[in-house]
């Protein structure tokens, strides 16, 4: 009976340490300034510096980014690189403004 108590406790130790570090993960957010020189649904590739980055827009603007984002806007997202593009989570234009 103790060894199931210890073992259920190591598991239960286990679960809170994951579930404590899932908010770290954010902490690795990335914001990048462009201008926008592609625009699709569900994305857009920004020219950073000598870069373009291609942009994963869903979680924001669902298909709808076309109807929010021009080319040549000067805008800032922020987000994490995932699988080769940029996962956004949010978007702010020159004015401060969010986008979508």
């Amino acid at each position: 009976m103790v060894t199931i108590a210890t073992g259920l406790l190591s598991t239960a130790t286990l679960s809170l340490a994951t579930f404590v570090n899932l908010p770290a993960a954010q902490a690795n957010d990335d914001s990048l300034t462009g201008v926008v020189e592609r625009v699709w649904e569900d994305g857009f590739r920004l020219r950073v510096g000598d870069r373009s980055i291609t942009t994963d827009t869903w979680a924001v603007c669902g298909d709808s980014t076309r109807q929010h984002v021009r080319v040549d806007d000067r805008l800032t997202v922020t987000g994490e690189f995932e699988f080769g593009e940029f996962d956004v989570f949010a978007i702010v234009d020159e004015a401060g403004q969010e986008v979508c």
